[in-house]
């Protein structure tokens, strides 16, 4: 009897492996080139450090251990087999080589000791690149690279801790900071009955008689990383709310109480493990002045917005290329799918929607680097949480437009954009919700109204004199001008400054065929809600062939 095969497989895209995240990015290298240059005052700029980090997150080795890091997730063993507690967070080796890997690069807190130029900058960069493997270990090291200012409120508690927080050695083991050759950091502000509102903290920091030292006893509700060596938190103190390094360790040796009572089970960030953690005489040491906790611990906060919102313009770069590829070797009603107008619509749409949140977070990461000029201080105090809110909100639509791009293959498991579709909204909770972020750009606005004419500035610039940005502009002041009902128009006003904003920078940066697409379609007379109803006219072939990895 003749024997047929049924399972001959055609007309399916290979996966996306073995290629350069950053070098394959054609708006990323523009961007980091430029920001870099700007930030550091160089004609030229050696990118291959950067080109490294891409070479490893795109490698089949890379994406292997972001599947295997999600697959296994973390787990808790709260007691050895004797019944001695131990709170310990046991992980996947593949997340050990992710962190390994990550400390390496110094995507953690290298640039408070890098020397060089443009630390920020070039971070950023990194980031960008290396968040498209696994995206789950990079909240420890985001938080590892933001608690060095708000250390530095303690001088001498930062000289002993900074040189390990910077190490480019990934030291995993369980023991005392002292005995280590690199440590990692993390934050426990979160509480059950507070939320973002961490002024309602009920962790109680009570200072010892006999030694005069802190000692906290609480609930934090959500601790994420709590492997890492210590943590910032927030505490009632006699003075009122106040910062603390808490670490998991005592200085005479002995084991800090920190007993994790359980980890969480999250929808996005699986490889990495959050957790709820009971504090109970725990010692502490007091960050910064005592009853200004929030003061201090927000210097650490600005660095991870920061972080959010360059993961998630990873995020919708990563699904952009994955998507792009998908279509671009796949077929249907006799044409492969990149060629279907609709289509090219889609994927023209998502393509300028990634690379104007890549330019906005990169020009951003510049402002981190030039802290100590006036305007770019001004700025940054507008643009980190209207960036932060915009990119944070737009990730998890575009990426689920893309996963649709692959039909039912996208939600397979094996395949990257599960993960990705996951992780989409985690940034827009991390560091506040929108509506917290929304709320602290009205704030920054009414303490600081110079702010906005940094920001009005930046974009006139960048758009030289365009009359529809001008008009924009007008309008958004008036809008400001109004105090009536303004947290209620909040949402809407920190949408258009990131949206002008964007549209100012495309003109100044990216081909005409991408900026005047861009700013027909975002600042148009008609408000498309769904990618992939722009207008005839655009070209969709440019913009995609500029978005296509791997040339």
């Amino acid at each position: 009897m003749e024997q047929f095969s049924t399972h001959l497989v055609t007309n399916q895209a290979q996966p996306l492996v073995d290629y350069d995240t950053y070098g394959t990015d054609q708006v990323l290298v523009e961007s980091f080139r430029r920001e870099y240059a700007l930030a550091a005052g160089a004609e030229s700029v050696d990118d291959g450090e950067v080109r490294e980090v891409g070479l490893l997150a795109g490698s089949d080795i890379g994406q292997t251990w972001a599947r295997q890091a999600n697959e296994n997730i973390p787990k808790l063993r709260s007691h050895d087999r004797f019944g001695h507690r131990i709170d310990f967070v046991e992980y996947h080796p593949a997340y050990h080589e992710l962190m390994a890997a990550a400390c390496r690069f110094g995507l953690h807190g290298t640039p408070w000791v890098d020397s060089r130029p443009a630390p920020h900058t070039r971070r950023a960069a990194k980031i960008i690149a290396w968040y498209q493997g696994d995206q789950g270990h990079v909240c420890p090291v985001s938080m590892t690279y933001s608690v060095v200012p708000a250390l530095r409120h303690q001088p001498s508690l930062a000289a002993s801790l900074v040189p390990l927080l910077a190490s480019n050695e990934y030291d995993a083991s369980y023991q005392p900071i002292e005995a280590k050759s690199g440590i990692t950091a993390g934050m426990g502000m979160t509480e059950k009955q507070g939320g973002s509102d961490v002024r309602a903290n009920s962790t109680i920091a009570t200072r010892s008689k006999v030694d005069g030292e802190f000692h906290l006893t609480g609930h934090k509700w959500f601790v994420s990383a709590p492997m890492s060596d210590g943590f910032l938190m927030l505490a009632q103190a006699p003075a009122g709310l106040s910062c603390f390094w808490v670490p998991r360790w005592q200085p005479d040796g002995t084991r800090n109480y920190f007993a994790i009572q359980r980890l969480k089970d999250k929808l996005g960030d699986r490889s990495n493990a959050s957790s709820e953690v009971e504090l109970a005489g725990t010692w502490g040491q007091l960050v910064g002045e005592e009853g200004r906790g929030v003061r201090t611990i927000i210097e650490m906060v600005n660095h991870t917005r920061l972080d959010c919102a360059l993961g998630s313009a990873s995020n919708m770069r990563g699904a952009t290329a994955q998507a792009l590829w998908h279509c671009a070797h796949r077929s249907a009603f006799g044409k492969d799918l990149i060629l279907q107008p609709l289509m090219q619509n889609v994927l023209a749409d998502l393509a300028l929607e990634s690379e104007a949140a890549t330019a906005s977070v990169m020009r951003l990461a510049r402002t981190f680097d030039r802290s100590n000029d006036e305007g770019e201080d001004l700025l940054a105090r507008l643009l980190l949480p209207v960036l932060k809110y915009w990119t944070c909100k737009r990730a998890p639509q575009h990426v689920a437009e893309a996963l649709e791009c692959f039909g039912g293959n996208g939600f397979i498991e094996e395949g990257p954009m599960p993960r990705i579709f996951r992780q989409s909204p985690v940034n827009g909770v991390w560091e506040g919700s929108g509506n917290v972020i929304c709320l602290d750009v009205l704030r920054a606005l009414a303490r600081s109204p110079e702010s906005f004419e940094a920001y009005c500035a930046e974009v006139r610039a960048n758009s030289n004199g365009d009359p529809a940005i001008a008009a924009r502009l007008d309008a958004l002041a008036v809008e400001l001008s109004d105090p009536e009902d303004i947290e209620w128009r909040a949402r809407r006003i920190v949408e258009e400054m990131a949206v002008v904003f964007q549209a100012s920078l495309l003109m100044a940066t990216a081909p005409a065929f991408v900026s005047e697409a861009f700013a027909e379609s975002r600042l148009g007379r008609e408000a498309n809600l769904a990618f992939g109803t722009m207008h005839r006219g655009i070209n969709a072939k440019a913009i995609i062939e500029r978005a296509m990895p791997l040339g």
